[in-house]
């Protein structure tokens, strides 16, 4: 990771710089935190930082593939995260690194990281659904500061470097859909400024990829998001094909089920060319608020 070379938005810089990890000692990392008056880390914030720590024990020649991960406990804001890197196996063609996040002496998530030599292959993709462009979206932080969320002034702040246009989900602004009752959907894009370097694209991506996911699940449901206690306990990342994360891409989001207190989200991601170039996956706590406690998880 480096700050762009030519002028860039402030907040791009400063995502950037927060991506770009402490080296302490050998695969050991630690990484800055924002100023933030939120109670616990943005779980984005987390996986991306802890993918740059694996991507450092790694040769160039490979690049990440797919990484699966657990939120364990919240996170502090007023002290750093450490990272440690475990290389638990190294291939011809795969690679396998683990990442230990901890906080106060305890681990706070665990990140497990494929990693694959660059090669030709089969070729297939599902199709790019129809959706209106980026101008027909609505700005994220706004909705949910209309819709009386506590934290959307400071995820705004927070979420500075990414530009979000809404669509809709499944109970407004998307067609009724029986087969897939909890739908939702949003152009993303991190705004322009990063380098050309494919390592910063994906981090950024991953920090981006926590937005909304979760939301999902609530969108078959007459529920307020910001009267439900939310939770994300895991969190998992397919990398397809290389992109750009400050090009437009949608995010194609579904819920196949919620239950017992739990909601499974996958989420799609195009290029506004129509190539599938990632696909996420994410559990999380879903159930109507009981207090002010944040409970497990990380992520909003």
């Amino acid at each position: 990771m480096r700050l762009p070379d030519h002028p860039a938005d402030q907040n791009v810089r400063d995502l950037v710089a927060l991506l770009d990890l402490e080296d302490l000692d050998v695969d050991l990392y630690r990484g800055s935190q924002p100023d933030s008056p939120r109670a616990r880390v943005y779980g984005g914030q987390v996986a991306a930082q802890a993918l740059v720590a694996a991507v450092r024990s790694v040769d160039p020649e490979f690049r990440p593939h797919s990484f699966h991960s657990y939120f364990l406990l919240p996170g502090d804001y007023s002290v750093p995260i450490v990272y440690e890197v475990e290389r638990i196996r190294d291939g011809r063609s795969f690679l396998t690194r683990r990442v230990m996040a901890r906080q106060h002496g305890r681990p706070i998530y665990y990140q497990t990281v494929n990693f694959q030599r660059v090669e030709e292959g089969f070729d297939h993709q599902d199709v790019m659904p129809e959706v209106g462009g980026t101008d027909q979206g609505f700005d994220l932080v706004d909705l949910m500061r209309d819709r009386g969320n506590e934290d959307a002034d400071a995820l705004g702040k927070e979420w500075g470097a990414i530009e979000v246009r809404f669509l809709g989900n499944s109970r407004h602004g998307l067609e009724e859909d029986p087969e897939h009752p909890a739908q939702a959907r949003m152009w993303i894009r991190i705004k322009p400024g990063l380098s050309d370097d494919p390592i910063e694209h994906l981090a950024a991506f991953a920090y981006a990829s926590d937005i909304s996911l979760l939301g999902a699940s609530l969108a078959a449901h007459d529920a307020n998001p910001a009267t439900t206690q939310m939770a994300s306990l895991d969190h998992t990342i397919w990398f397809h094909k290389p992109f750009r994360a400050d090009e437009w891409w949608l995010y194609d989001q579904w819920s196949p089920r919620a239950y017992g207190g739990r909601g499974l989200s996958f989420g799609r991601i195009f290029t506004d060319a129509g190539d599938l170039v990632a696909t996420v996956a994410q559990e999380g706590l879903i159930r109507p608020r009981r207090d002010q406690s944040t409970g497990p998880g990380l992520s909003s």
